[in-house]
């Protein structure tokens, strides 16, 4: 509804001993008080805020305050914990820990099919259905993104978590334009599938939330990780979630085989940003003295 600016002390004030906010209304001043949680009392306290923005919704009212702080010193470490993003598990470690799987593909689906149930509906209808079969699909997209947003804020806390009890850097696929690419190449059924979650926002999270906890992140080249044996370096089978090598044998997990790549990369990476100009796995392996079998461990 509005915004607040800083230097804007007459128009908005936080008053965090009393808990509450000073704001100069249409007609008068009010005072009025914060229904805060721990979280936020945290985040508030002896802090100046930047910039504050009043909502509503519904018949309730909303106020976003923007607080800066400065972020601790990143830590130092050779340890990397690599992240592989995909359909199936939004997200693998290089441990093995999984983040997604069945309960969030079935949810995904029922979004997909009630699109479609809705979109069908549109076409087909009356001038007022359509209106209503609009209205719906308004409040399903909201509803979705809530529940990915909500997804990706969990997802991103607990890998930058575990990054920190190692301690590790965190080493990501670089992403950028493969949505473009996936949308001039792959069949429909593939695109909704790539473009059903919002791997941007997850990268965005895990960047600030990294940054926040002095977990140093960074982006490494894609090209061929899932296609490479994080075992012996050598080019394995990739059949859904299943990858096989043919030359030392490991079969497992392709998300997991994907991660342990990424971290492997990782660990030539020692700057945030993309991967441009970034060396990809087989340049970094061809240019390795390579054993009978290789185990970048």
């Amino acid at each position: 509804m509005g915004l607040f600016k800083p230097g804007c002390t007459r128009i908005f004030a936080l008053r965090e001993k009393d808990e509450e906010i000073s704001v100069t209304l249409l007609r008068s001043r009010q005072r009025i008080k914060l229904v805060l949680g721990d979280y936020q009392r945290t985040r508030l306290k002896d802090s100046k805020p930047t910039s504050a923005t009043l909502c509503k919704k519904g018949s309730e009212y909303y106020i976003n305050i923007q607080v800066k702080s400065e972020a601790p010193e990143q830590i130092h470490v050779d340890t990397v914990l690599g992240v592989d993003l995909g359909i199936t598990d939004i997200a693998v470690t290089s441990e093995g820990q999984k983040f997604g799987g069945k309960t969030i593909k079935l949810i995904k689906n029922h979004y997909a099919s009630m699109r479609a149930v809705l979109q069908q509906k549109a076409v087909k209808g009356t001038r007022s259905s359509r209106r209503r079969c609009r209205e719906l699909q308004q409040r399903l997209s909201s509803k979705e993104a809530r529940y990915q947003r909500q997804i990706n804020h969990e997802i991103s806390k607990a890998i930058v978590t575990r990054a920190q009890e190692i301690p590790a850097k965190i080493a990501l696929e670089d992403l950028t334009g493969i949505r473009e690419g996936v949308n001039q190449k792959a069949g429909k059924n593939h695109r909704r599938k790539v473009n059903g979650w919002a791997f941007y926002q997850l990268k965005e999270f895990l960047s600030y939330k990294a940054l926040a906890a002095g977990v140093p992140l960074v982006l490494v080249d894609p090209a061929y990780t899932s296609q490479t044996c994080h075992q012996c370096g050598e080019h394995g089978i990739r059949n859904g979630k299943s990858f096989k090598c043919p030359v030392c044998g490991w079969s497992g997990d392709a998300d997991f085989n994907g991660a342990k790549n990424i971290a492997f990369l990782g660990r030539y990476v020692d700057r945030p940003g993309g991967s441009e100009g970034l060396p990809s796995i087989k340049a970094v392996l061809s240019g390795l003295l390579k054993a009978p079998v290789f185990r970048p461990e």
